[in-house]
């Protein structure tokens, strides 16, 4: 059985129709590469689209302001990666002239892109012969040839990477890349694949030892940690507001929230009005306060669950500090943020 030409054809028939597969230009595949990292074709296509909209051209999102670039991210998560496309487009404009890499090798240059993005646009764009592994290679590959290696360990990475650049299309690696990606996503999927009308069936090793269901095999995820977040949400009387800026290194750089106050432990109203935080923030400030939800809302990252409360705080002014409230909404925010401004009503 011929894997790759089995693919390409299955490709040809099957694939979605969807905006970067009209075009080979390498700004507009990059953009899309990137916004699906981590991302459902369904979350992600509004985004893809809203960016060619805003930013057309490199030179558009290079010269326009982090704020906006995070905004227009808000809601897709990973936050890092807009900041990096960002740093990437102004480094091409400045550095390249505005000429967008054409080679495996320079796209490497650019911030937030590795191995797979790099072998994905250079073979798209310009027939590179660079083959891409994502976890739908992972999951296609190590059914088909009943490979058990954990995916995530270095012999794993090297042994697919190896596998997936044998089987490469020599002819049309761009065709053949997107081929086996697409398969992972809506025919080999994680759950439920369609192995009945799979056109690889009657030589896919997991399918004959009925091990679908058992790869791809990975290690062990790193340990989930559980972190308790109390965000101060003020209010004058003036209908102002207190927004920062996060400017320490995270997945939330350069977003905004309201103050924060970590805890080890949930906090009730009791313990929060004698937080020693608390009453060194507002030991000038006649204040009242109360908890808009007693039962935390649990916000869920990769690495971390955030226990989250949000206490309501009345204040008569906030003097230079504050913010209108009317104005929250422009800011790029969390999605945690972003959830609770669309949920209160700060009109009372």
């Amino acid at each position: 059985m011929n894997f790759t030409k089995i693919l390409t054809h299955w490709y040809s028939v099957n694939k979605r129709d969807l905006p970067w597969r009209q075009t080979k230009n390498p700004y507009h595949i990059w953009l899309s590469e990137i916004i699906m990292q981590q991302t459902q074709i369904k979350q992600g296509l509004p985004y893809y689209e809203a960016f060619v909209t805003n930013f057309p051209t490199v030179f558009d999102l290079a010269n326009a302001n982090e704020q906006d670039v995070l905004k227009l991210w808000q809601g897709l998560g990973y936050y890092s990666r807009a900041r990096n496309l960002h740093a990437s487009a102004k480094y091409i404009c400045s550095e390249l002239d505005g000429v967008f890499p054409t080679t495996y090798l320079e796209l490497l240059k650019l911030k937030g892109v590795g191995d797979y993005t790099a072998s994905a646009i250079s073979s798209i764009c310009f027939d590179e012969l660079h083959a891409v592994v994502d976890g739908n290679v992972y999951r296609v590959l190590s059914r088909f040839f009943g490979i058990s290696t954990p995916i995530n360990s270095t012999q794993g990475i090297k042994e697919f990477k190896l596998l997936a650049t044998k089987l490469l299309n020599n002819k049309n690696p761009g065709d053949y890349n997107q081929a086996v990606m697409e398969f992972g996503a809506t025919q080999c999927k994680p759950k439920n694949p369609y192995c009945i009308v799979c056109p690889l069936e009657n030589s896919c090793v997991a399918l004959q030892q009925g091990t679908v269901s058992d790869l791809p095999v990975k290690l062990k995820k790193t340990k989930v940690t559980k972190k308790h977040f109390n965000f101060l949400v003020l209010i004058s009387e003036d209908k102002k507001t207190v927004f920062e800026q996060r400017t320490t290194k995270g997945i939330w750089q350069n977003l905004y929230q309201f103050p924060l106050i970590e805890s080890d432990k949930e906090i009730n109203s009791e313990v929060f009005k004698s937080h020693p935080l608390v009453n060194d923030y507002f030991k000038t400030i006649d204040f009242s306060f109360s908890v808009f939800n007693p039962e935390p809302i649990i916000h869920k990252l990769s690495h971390q669950h955030l226990h989250t409360k949000f206490w309501i705080i009345e204040v008569k002014t906030l003097e230079n500090e504050g913010i209108p409230i009317s104005e929250v909404k422009t800011y790029p925010t969390p999605t945690l943020i972003s959830n609770f401004i669309d949920t209160f009503d700060f009109s009372f």
